[in-house]
């Protein structure tokens, strides 16, 4: 039997001696050979473990899940190209035309795109209802609704879902319930123990956390939608990039530290704030005027995650342009979850695709600002936050 992986134009390949490799090997390899039809049989209808093409799956893919799986208590989870990718392969392999979903009014601005711009035109229904009331999520069901779609705390008005009133309706009406976790990560909420039936994350963000990749994540509870889910990831080529799935797992592995240091140094600017004279309003889970602090207390208890929201006194774009120039060492970037803090405009980034009225009617305004809070000392960003508030 001639030596696996062997050809006429490839004829040496690297075997693993008796020592093992401390640190996951990159895999970029596009194709994997079998050794008979057989043996392909058998891998594709799942009776040995092996891979065939990559965009079907590849080991650092597979590595990357599965240390997602362990922070989320679940299994069977899919890396893809990226979080809105993750998005769309949930909602497009659980739904079909005819199909009703309803979804949070303060989803992330291309989670909003999705459901009100594309969804219909595949001939899904879409509606979207204020998640942290229970009884307006009621009211928006239909007959045809097979799929909530909601993010425990909204990007980026920080709003927290009434979660385990939704799970009740969705059991109750045989509902998917699906939930994005990408602001809270599996750190300080799992969905899946509170009753979701399908989890997505962007790996992009605090989970891989150096803002050098890009990619996502998927899981369902029932194995027989999760099929499906993966089915759409391969048949539409939302394939993850091998060396971006290893760049993710490295950046995995300090996510517990970067994500605690980066939330208590979130609480302290978000204290400050609250009480500087050129700001509005501050919005932070654990906050004690927050208005979701039962739905706080209930699902994320002391975790106030790393994101912290405001609103200037003066809301006009012209002290929003003068408060970014003179915010010195801060990176303006429309991102999250990187070991550097970030700061972001909604109105003119993530939610510039809504009207003005529509921003409005969430509290977006051209005062409205989102901060990810990075590494950084506490006493050097508010240092930096006080100087550049005083040219508002």
């Amino acid at each position: 039997m001639k030596k696996k992986n062997e050809t006429i134009q490839r004829p040496i390949s690297l075997q693993p001696g008796e020592s093992a490799s401390v640190v996951s090997p990159i895999y970029p390899s596009v194709v994997y050979a079998s050794e008979t039809p057989d043996m392909l049989d058998d891998q594709y209808e799942g009776r040995i473990q092996g891979y065939t093409y990559a965009r079907e799956g590849h080991p650092n893919a597979t590595a990357l899940a599965k240390q997602i799986d362990l922070l989320e208590q679940t299994d069977g989870g899919i890396i893809t190209g990226s979080g809105m990718a993750a998005i769309t392969a949930a909602i497009m392999g659980t739904l079909s035309s005819g199909d009703h979903v309803v979804g949070g009014d303060q989803l992330y601005g291309r989670s909003l795109r999705l459901m009100k711009s594309d969804l219909p035109r595949f001939g899904i229904e879409v509606s979207l209802t204020d998640v942290t009331d229970i009884s307006k999520v009621k009211n928006a069901i239909k007959s045809n609704t097979k799929l909530i779609l909601i993010e425990l705390v909204s990007n980026p008005t920080l709003r927290v879902a009434d979660i385990s009133g939704i799970v009740s309706l969705c059991r109750e009406k045989d509902i998917k319930l699906l939930v994005d976790n990408t602001f809270t990560t599996p750190k300080a909420f799992k969905p899946m123990n509170a009753g979701a039936d399908i989890v997505v994350n962007s790996v992009t963000k605090l989970l891989a956390g150096h803002s050098d990749v890009t990619l996502g994540y998927v899981v369902a509870k029932d194995k027989t939608l999760n099929k499906s889910i993966y089915d759409f990831v391969v048949t539409t080529g939302l394939t993850p990039s091998p060396y971006e799935c290893w760049l993710a797992e490295r950046g995995l592995m300090t996510f517990p530290l970067r994500f605690d240091s980066s939330q208590a140094t979130a609480l302290g600017l978000a204290e400050y704030l609250a009480v500087n004279e050129n700001v509005d309003r501050v919005i932070y889970p654990t906050l004690p005027d927050h208005p979701d602090a039962a739905h706080v207390r209930q699902n994320l208890g002391s975790n106030g995650c790393n994101i912290v929201s405001f609103e200037l006194k003066n809301k006009t774009r012209e002290a929003a342009n003068r408060f970014v120039k003179q915010l010195d060492g801060i990176a303006f970037a429309p991102t999250l979850g990187d070991v550097g803090t970030t700061l972001s405009h909604p109105a003119s980034s993530s939610h510039r695709g809504l009207s003005e009225d529509e921003r409005l009617t969430l509290g977006i305004t051209e005062g409205f600002f989102r901060v990810s809070v990075g590494l950084e000392d506490i006493s050097s960003l508010r240092g930096k936050f006080e100087l550049a508030l005083k040219h508002t």
